[in-house]
């Protein structure tokens, strides 16, 4: 299958419909095919097609037109410096890139996002239907490194499609505010679903609180999705001005890309009742959303007494019906429950495959997310971070997470991450970055071990703490946990 067929039939189910929706711009499914098929019509010879720019109509009109002509779609951070950028254009080149501002890069020809929308032939040919068709090669976040180019073929992508969303099941009426960008996985995936779903996609180039709140009243918007940062800095905004958050056209928001603090989401469900929250885990490899936190599983967690219930707001829910997904340990052997181990998935929508390194699926098709954490009794999985945020105190193996969710029970601590730090006796220790509550009155230091050594053991307890505004995280919500590491280090 190749994912141009979600377009083709949205064109011909509901060609009047609105699909984009970006500042002034409004474009119809049939305009967007139209677009779609001038845009294949200048393709030819072409081996890449490239995006660098902010999100916008134009991002649909390339993914769609890539995949018509059976080559790769490949979106870039335009976000990153200019000799980063350069350096994975000279991975891309040969290819034609959609940009207004690029530097120049052999084999690289350039035509700008406005381009694409300007009147021409269209393609009479037909998307291939080649089993294996790469659709997508997109650049992981690089937190801990360069950045990989993982393979998304046309197989991973439509198998996640088909098996989370119903065709045309929005009502017309329906939108959803897109903030997140078109170089990361969630842009990908909101792209394919909306499509699917014949739900209008709005688009936010750049996220604000103000901007957001502003576009989400002004479209009537009834879904969106966020990164747990952006939703925390709506909640503040709001908060912070009294005023209450009213979107009463809001149906569901869904948040994923980095993890959630437990009181921003009660925050949350208490300002907005009516609303439907699902927590979306996935990874680029995955092609996206691999389990899910529901909004029934919220509503249970919220209201719940059990600790245990309660505990799975923290939670990012459960494997998808078509996903399986396995804890493991150091040896390779399946975890027991409540067991903190290596997350492993298997799929048809699990790639785990890399431009020039090839694919790392086991001979039984297992991925290794190299996302650590464990499942509850009831198959709830709470991750614990990657597995090189590991802290390796004496040969004893120390997530960072299980410090983090103790530490920000403190009321006087807005947001802490662990990381490890060098130690001449143990060899890593804990160090601990802190957002006070209060900059100005920051927890005592003694308090902050005190808590974690009566919560956990003393081998928890941080050797080293510094205090900041803020924390370093990505444009997607991660966690830049090298900066933070490099700081203790120098």
């Amino acid at each position: 299958m190749n994912i141009h067929l979600i377009l083709q039939m949205a064109a011909d189910s509901m060609p009047d419909r609105e699909a984009v929706v970006c500042g002034s711009q409004r474009v119809t499914y049939q305009a967007l095919a139209d677009a779609v098929n001038a845009l294949a019509d200048k393709l030819e010879n072409t081996k890449k097609l490239a995006y660098l720019a902010e999100t916008g109509a134009a991002a649909p009109v390339a993914m769609f037109a890539a995949a018509l002509r059976g080559i790769p779609y490949v979106p870039i951070n335009y976000r990153l410096a200019e000799d980063q950028i350069k350096a994975l254009l000279k991975r891309v080149s040969p290819a034609l890139l959609i940009s207004d501002d690029a530097p120049e890069v052999e084999g690289i020809s350039l035509i700008t996002p406005a381009q694409v929308f300007s009147p021409g032939t269209p393609w009479e040919g037909f998307a291939p239907d080649e089993e294996g068709g790469i659709a997508i090669e997109l650049f992981t976040s690089g937190t801990t490194g360069d950045p990989k180019s993982a393979i998304l073929r046309h197989d991973n992508l439509m198998a996640y499609i088909l098996g989370t969303i119903e065709f045309m099941s929005a009502e017309e009426t329906q939108s959803t505010l897109v903030s997140v960008p078109p170089y990361h996985i969630a842009g990908i995936s909101a792209i394919l679903s909306s499509v699917y779903a014949g739900r209008r996609m709005v688009q936010l180039p750049n996220f604000s609180p103000e901007a957001w709140l502003k576009l989400a009243m002004q479209e009537n918007i009834s879904q969106a999705f966020l990164v747990p940062t952006m939703l925390q800095r709506i909640i503040e905004h709001v908060t912070s001005k009294n005023e209450t958050l009213h979107l009463p056209a809001m149906q569901a928001i869904a948040y994923g890309g980095g993890k959630m603090p437990h009181a921003v989401i009660e925050q949350a469900m208490s300002l907005m009742p009516h609303v439907n929250f699902t927590n979306a885990y996935g990874l680029t490899e995955t092609s996206s959303t691999i389990c899910l936190l529901d909004p029934d599983d919220h509503r249970e967690a919220f209201e719940s007494e059990d600790p245990a219930v309660r505990a799975r707001l923290s939670s990012v829910g459960r494997p998808l019906p078509a996903v399986e997904l396995e804890i493991r340990d150091d040896n390779n052997a399946p975890c027991d429950a409540g067991e903190a181990g290596y997350v492993f998935v298997r799929g048809d929508q699990v790639s785990g495959e890399y431009h020039g390194s090839g694919s790392l699926l086991d001979e039984n098709g297992w991925f290794p997310t190299r996302d650590r954490g464990y499942l509850d009794d009831a198959g709830y999985l709470f991750l614990d971070g990657r597995a090189d945020d590991v802290i390796v105190r004496g040969g004893e193996n120390i997530s960072p997470g299980e410090i983090e969710d103790v530490l920000i029970e403190m009321s006087d601590i807005k947001d802490v991450a662990a990381v490890a730090v060098a130690d001449d006796e143990w060899g890593e220790a804990v160090g601990v970055v802190i957002v006070p509550t209060d900059m100005t009155a920051p927890p005592e230091i003694e308090a902050i071990k005190t808590h974690v050594r009566d919560q956990l053991r003393s081998s928890r307890v941080p050797t080293q703490v510094k205090f900041t505004e803020e924390l370093p995280y990505n444009e997607t919500g991660k966690l830049l946990r090298r900066v933070l590491r490099d700081g203790f280090s120098t």
